[in-house]
């Protein structure tokens, strides 16, 4: 079982930058983050596999990333130029499969997640 542990999360002008953290206590092939806004079904935003090949949803699409530093198992989600649409919840979450799923139910490791307000 791997446990993941997001921070980072906070308030923001529009424009602005943030940089989420997730800690995983082991490891998996991928990596993602989804986020959840009220009302709205969780969407993925950004993914990252083994080799290093990344998924972006389009609406963040040259605005985050998603390094991973490996000796810490930590991945991140930078997001820049943020808009007020960024607003959610952000859950990062990990999958033992062989590439990175795009829907939630791909996923067999979840954290808590971080609340991301962008005013």
């Amino acid at each position: 079982h791997v446990q993941l542990v997001e921070s980072g999360g906070g308030s923001v002008q529009a424009g602005g930058s943030l940089r989420l953290s997730c800690a995983a206590s082991g490891y998996t092939y991928c990596n993602a983050w989804f986020r959840q806004a009220p009302g709205k079904e969780r969407e993925r935003v950004a993914a990252r596999d083994h080799d290093a090949e990344t998924h972006y949803a389009d609406s963040v699409q040259g605005r985050f990333t998603i390094p991973r530093h490996f000796a810490s198992d930590t991945i991140y989600l930078q997001m820049n130029s943020l808009k007020a649409e960024d607003t959610a919840l952000y859950v990062c979450a990990a999958s033992n499969k062989d590439y990175c799923p795009s829907e939630a139910k791909g996923y067999d490791y979840w954290g808590q997640g971080t609340q991301v307000t962008v005013s």
